[in-house]
């Protein structure tokens, strides 16, 4: 894990299809494929990595009831349908960290975001977003993830 960050995320419009269950039970090879698809017919650019939105703490809540959006970053004008949704995402303060590695280490990374933040005087300001820089991938026997976190904050 690298050390945190603040700086600015920048303004986005994202296409998105939502998922409630829990976290570790996103069908990822299937939504992004679909966003791509989706991003192809509508005649919109689609940005190469994908953003995840997760509003819920599964700490808090049920995990079979946090939501979660799955999405793609996109130019051009377009409308939500059933499947996909569209969000324009506004510029935001965030703390952030790079995560490069095991998956089963993946959730202590957010504890280390929340103890920082507790240290530095902030607090949450909306949900979590996290941009994928490369496709998970399996080395001996376990899934390494490549992301960077983004945390809205606030000063307390």
């Amino acid at each position: 894990m690298d050390k945190i960050k603040i700086q600015k995320f920048k303004p986005v419009k994202l296409a998105y299809i939502e998922h409630i269950g829990q976290y570790d039970e996103v069908p990822y090879d299937q939504y992004v494929p679909r966003l791509y698809a989706w991003a192809k017919e509508k005649k919109v650019r689609p940005g190469f990595k994908n953003i995840n939105v997760f509003h819920d703490d599964p700490q808090k809540k049920n995990p079979a009831e946090c939501r979660c959006w799955i999405g793609i970053p996109i130019k051009g004008e377009v409308n939500s349908d059933d499947e996909v949704k569209i969000q324009e995402i506004p510029e935001l303060e965030v703390a952030m960290m790079k995560f490069k590695g095991p998956g089963s280490e993946y959730k202590n990374a957010y504890g280390t975001i929340s103890d920082w933040m507790n240290e530095q005087g902030y607090e949450w300001n909306g949900p979590s977003y996290e941009v994928c820089s490369k496709k998970p991938k399996m080395v001996n026997g376990e899934m390494i993830l490549s992301t960077t976190i983004y945390v809205p904050i606030k000063k307390k």
